[in-house]
């Protein structure tokens, strides 16, 4: 290159080559100013251009589908728009040598070493931007070791799904200062003002704090500012869980498809088959028994007299409307339906039911309580408040049954009635007896309650008493027909508040059309949404137990529950 400018100094009167210099060491080449091979260059050079031609339109695209502004641009695209104009400018420029090249005969030596020096620096900015450029198959994205500092990850959306890493110093002294202690874990959301970023940075102090990879667990793709003071705290990520379809159900006379988030198998694939056989013998019919949510404090005296005392003031219906008002303070749809005492001692258990609409209702019936246990200290100041246990709630109460033909035991359950009931009698009742089973006389009505309950964002910790069940079975039309019915007394479901306002959890929710507050009758969608509920524990109970009937549990476990894939092999 120092001889080729040498040689430029010197006035050209022809394109032709003269004795000094040939053509391969022509100065007016801008291959010269290429450090690789012309057709390396070109084929690089191609590939960036049409790489960040597609990369911009897929992210505009999706921002288009998103209702994301186009001019909110990422760090990922401002990246590719540089190496765009970086490579178009290459491509322009080589391509349009030979059309310049006609137009004038020589270009002045000066102009040649501008364009030369142009080029190297478009080289040199193409190398250091494709160094930023988010992480592709070819590129290693797994974590470094420990002690060094890692990037942190943030949630910019690429290509393969993959996170791209970034850290800024900010960032870095954030993360110091929370593995120090001087920053709590907890406060990174107020201070930060932005969820995704204090979750990532949370993870990360995690990771450095106790040495252990949370690489498998998922950041992108969550909203963290949905669940930001109600549904979970210092979250560092978030479990993803199948959800799959069972159904079409058909409860009185309305068909829904449920859904059920579960890691076990064979459990959808059963409750389906319950569903299938009580659809073929015309559905089942759903009965709402009871709704009212339930709070059991204790409160405790220093004689039984006072506790006898507090308990004829509260049975006294002079009083009740009083209560009421103070009780109903606590929520727009909270209304007290009634109060029962019962004495043990110098203790005194009062148990409030009320109505909570279409909530679940527990912390409703909470607040309300702790209104009437403050207006109660006034005349009764020796009530000792820090004696107040909340014991259980309650919900809907509903039972559920439906009449299986004989055929479709046998065609369908592969089994017969006279076996169903037989077993249901050793298995259910007497043996959950046997057991010490209390309110358990089932066979698995807590798998479904869970499945349904993960699936629309209810309290997975209610499933306790939720899958409180009678599962009972009777032979009908002289011995022909299955009578089969589940009796559940305190299904604790919600369409609002809590995790049913996740967008997950809310279109499993839309899915059954009992999503947010009924319009036409409050507390009307969740009454529905219990009886999907007991719907799908019977179908669950009338499969599970045709499987056991006829030999088929393991057989269908080592089937649909047992993987067939090297688990050494997919994990390396």
């Amino acid at each position: 290159m120092e001889a080729g400018r040498r040689s430029s100094t010197k006035p050209v009167q022809s394109l032709k080559p003269t004795k000094t210099v040939s053509v391969d060491e022509d100065p007016t080449k801008a291959s010269d100013a290429l450090p690789l091979p012309l057709h390396l260059s070109n084929a690089v050079f191609f590939t960036l251009f049409f790489s960040a031609v597609y990369f911009l339109l897929s992210h505009w695209r999706e921002k288009i589908r998103t209702s994301t502004p186009l001019s909110a641009v990422t760090f990922s695209e401002i990246i590719a728009i540089l190496a765009f104009v970086a490579s178009f400018i290459y491509l322009l420029g080589y391509f349009g040598i030979d059309f310049v090249q006609s137009l004038i005969l020589r270009p002045q030596t000066e102009v040649w070493n501008s364009e030369d020096d142009d080029e190297v620096a478009d080289v040199l900015l193409r190398k250091e931007d494709a160094r930023k450029v988010p992480c592709g198959q070819a590129l290693d994205c797994s974590l470094p070791p420990l002690p060094p500092p890692v990037p942190i990850v943030t949630v910019q959306k690429v290509l393969d799904e993959k996170p791209v890493t970034v850290l800024t110093e900010e960032d870095e002294e954030i993360i110091k200062s929370v593995v120090a202690g001087t920053t709590p874990s907890y406060s990174l959301e107020s201070k930060l003002g932005d969820c995704k970023r204090a979750a990532a940075i949370r993870r990360e102090a995690l990771q450095r704090l106790t040495g252990k990879s949370l690489e498998g667990l998922p950041l992108d793709g969550f909203d963290y500012e949905s669940i930001l003071g109600q549904c979970c705290e210092m979250p560092v990520g978030y479990v993803q869980i199948p959800v799959g379809i069972a159904g079409p159900l058909l409860i009185n006379g309305r068909e829904y498809s449920v859904p059920m988030a579960t890691t076990e198998g064979c459990l959808v694939a059963s409750t389906n088959r319950g569903c299938k056989a009580i659809h073929l013998s015309g559905g089942a019919t759903s009965t709402l028994l009871k709704d009212g949510m339930t709070r059991a404090p204790v409160v405790r005296f220093g004689t039984a007299k006072r506790a006898a005392d507090l308990k004829l003031y509260l049975e006294d219906p002079d009083n009740f409307d009083t209560l009421a008002v103070v009780f109903n303070r606590s929520s727009r749809f909270g209304r007290l339906q009634g109060i029962k005492c019962a004495i043990a001692g110098k203790n005194l258990y009062l148990r409030f039911t009320c109505t909570t609409g279409d909530a679940m209702g527990m912390n409703m019936v909470s607040k309300g309580v702790q209104n009437v246990l403050d207006f109660l200290q006034t005349d009764f100041p020796d009530m000792d408040p820090a004696a107040v246990n909340w014991i259980e709630g309650r919900g809907k109460s509903v039972v559920c049954e439906a009449i299986i033909k004989g055929d479709v035991v046998r065609k369908v359950l592969k089994t017969t009635v006279e076996s169903l009931v037989e077993l249901n009698m050793l298995k259910n009742l007497t043996g959950s007896a046997m057991a010490g089973a209390l309110g358990g006389f089932n066979a698995h009505a807590s798998n479904i309650v869970t499945a349904v309950y993960i699936a629309t964002g209810q309290d997975p910790a209610q499933n306790v008493e939720s899958s409180h069940c009678i599962t009972m079975m009777e032979a009908v039309n002289d011995g022909k027909d299955l009578h089969i019915s589940v009796t559940m007394p305190s299904i604790e479901v919600g369409t609002v508040g809590g995790g049913t306002q996740l967008a997950s959890q809310s279109a499993c929710l839309n899915l059954l059309g009992v999503k947010g507050a009924s319009k036409e009758s409050a507390g009307a969608n969740s009454r529905m949404l219990a009886a999907v509920v007991a719907g799908a524990v019977l179908a669950g109970e009338l499969s599970l137990m045709s499987a056991l009937a006829a030999g088929q549990l393991v057989k269908s476990h080592m089937k649909y529950n047992r993987s067939n894939k090297d688990v050494s092999k997919a994990s390396s």
